[in-house]
Parts: C-alpha cells; structure tokens; sequence
C-alpha cells in the first residue's frame, strides 16, 4: 500500500496493534468495535491537523484517544507482566527538530504519551524509566490513577491461562480491580491468546507545514518478565522520525525490532538508498524479519506526503486518512 498526498495536505496514519488476528475468532461484534476504536483515533488526530496543529499534537492527541481505550494494549486495557502488574512504555518523537522523549515501565500515568512529551518539553533527557519516570509523572502533574483503572477482566484472564499452561504461579489479583463477576467485559475481548500478545498503539503524521512526527504507546508483551522493556521507548526501534526520511511507528516482536533497529533502520533505506517509503518499509518487515519470525508490522509517513503500512502477521489494526480523503480502516492481511 501506497500513496501520495497533495504538498501542504496533512495525513494520518493508526495501528492499534499486528498479530494473529482472525476474522472468523474476532467475530462481527469485536471486528465493528476496533473498526470504530481506530476510526476515532484516526479523528482525533486528523481534527488538530485540520484545524493547523502540528504534527506532534495530532500524533499525542490520536494515541491518548487509544491509551484510553481498553480494546488496545495501552494504558487502560494493558497486558499484564507475570507478576499480576501493568508496565507502561512510550514514546513521541519531532521529526522537525529530532526531539524525543520516552519512557518505560510507568505504572500510574493515564496517559504515557504525555509523559513522553513531558520527557522532550521540561528535561534534558530523552528516556525516562520505573520510579524515576513516576516520579517526573507526578511533579509534571500529569494524570494518576490506580491499578483497577488499567485493568480489565479479559487481559487478566488471558494471562491466568497463559501462566497455567507455562506452569508458572498466579498473582494476586490487582488492588482495587473488580471480583471477576461485577466486572464488566469490553465487547467480549475474549480472544485468541496471540491477538494482543505483541500488541502496541501507534501514529505517525504529517502536517500542513510540511513536518512529521512519530508516537507509540504499549503495555508490552503479555506476561513478561517484571522490568522488561521492549522497542517501544527505544528511539531508532520502534519509534522513529526525521524530516530527512520519514516517521514511523512499530509493533511486534520488540526483541526483534529491537535487534534490527526498525524504525531507523526503515528511514535510512529511504534516505541513503533512495528505497521508497513502501519498498522499505516492506524490506524490513518482509524480507528481514519474517524469515527469522521477527513478527509485527510498522506504518509510516514521509514529508512528501508518502504513507505505507507492511505487515508480516494475519492481521495489524489500521487505518489512515489524508486532508479531503476518506478516513479508510482495515484489520486483515486480505484488505488492502
């Protein structure tokens, strides 16, 4: 997938996650109910480029839309560790001016995104982690909330099964989360283990100045070892922008993404080997990654006007919308 935007016209471009999705297991109900999550996501962002807003804005506006929302591994609705616990990890990144700031293993924030940016606009630093990053979260007095505020009943049943069928010990169940039989199920995520295993929100945008930038926000892998961190926060990996190549955003594997440098890795091919957005995009994830079961995808935007998406999985949660277009989504490897 490709295409161009007219010079000057902003664009958009969501993932809410790649993994084994299917549409049979999904099922009508959860299928329309990610299509609407993503689609006001993607409006949440494409209203502060329409209205002029930087690139920046768009990319922090559309991910706390997804970090409020429990049908993705983010925030509210995040995996838990193997301990019984939510770990947060985000990043936000200017290509204008290469300014990034992320952070990792935060368990308070409501919004890791905005902490993110709170990393870039009041410290001299770019990666901000566990009690450190609570901390800074609750000087810069950003939003705090409790563990039931993060938890769901689906995510926490999920990794029950996935702690039982591993052998390992059950932790207690979160301070303050609701007896299983007064909580309130989210259209039912019941769903097969690996959808959200590797699941991550993302944006990448373009506004009307012409300057990109690049956001992520993630639980991280379900049922991970306490302290782990995995690309998201990690500039270069899953995270990435620049005004000289492109923007981008990544999920899956984070080991891998990690490893490979993803992202960058991505906006060199564009920048140094006059690959296309989408040829390198497809580079990676295809031909590198897939062969040594690096699973995932990315999406990407470059000050061209540019978009691509490329996935190596059955499924990545998408969607996209450019300046007098139509807002498109798409979940399956059989959409275009």
């Amino acid at each position: 997938m490709a295409q161009q935007t007219q010079a000057r016209h902003w664009a958009i471009v969501v993932h809410g996650g790649a993994g084994d999705i299917d549409r049979a297991e999904l099922g009508p109900e959860r299928d329309k109910a990610y299509r609407e999550a993503l689609s006001e996501a993607v409006k949440a962002g494409a209203a502060v480029l329409d209205h002029g807003g930087s690139a920046l804005d768009a990319v922090e506006a559309a991910i706390r839309a997804m970090e409020d929302d429990p049908h993705f591994n983010a925030a509210r609705g995040a995996v838990f560790t193997a301990a019984g616990k939510t770990e947060l990890d985000a990043a936000i990144m200017d290509g204008a001016t290469l300014r990034a700031g992320a952070v990792a293993d935060v368990t308070r924030t409501r919004y890791p995104i905005t902490l993110a940016r709170a990393v870039v606009e009041k410290t001299p630093y770019v990666l901000l982690v566990g009690p450190g990053a609570d901390a800074f979260s609750l000087d810069a007095g950003m939003e705090q909330e409790g563990a039931a505020y993060f938890f769901t009943e689906s995510r926490w049943q999920s990794l029950i099964k996935q702690l039982q069928k591993e052998g390992k010990p059950i932790p207690p169940r979160p301070e303050g989360a609701p007896l299983p039989e007064r909580a309130v199920p989210v259209t039912q995520l019941e769903e097969a283990a690996d959808t959200h295993r590797y699941g991550t929100v993302g944006v990448v945008a373009l506004d009307r100045s012409g300057s990109i930038a690049a956001g992520t926000s993630t639980g991280g892998l379900q049922g991970k070892m306490p302290g782990r961190v995995g690309d998201t926060p990690l500039i270069g990996a899953g995270t990435y922008a620049s005004n000289q190549s492109c923007a981008v955003s990544g999920t899956g594997v984070g080991e891998y993404f990690i490893r490979y440098t993803v992202a960058r890795e991505i906006c060199a091919l564009v920048q140094y080997k006059g690959f296309t957005l989408q040829q390198a995009a497809d580079e990676v994830i295809h031909k590198r990654l897939a062969p040594i079961h690096g699973d995932g995808g990315v999406i990407a935007i470059a000050p061209d006007g540019h978009l691509a998406w490329s996935f190596n999985t059955p499924g990545m949660f998408r969607a996209r919308m450019v300046e007098g277009g139509p807002l498109e989504v798409h979940i399956y490897n059989d959409e275009p």
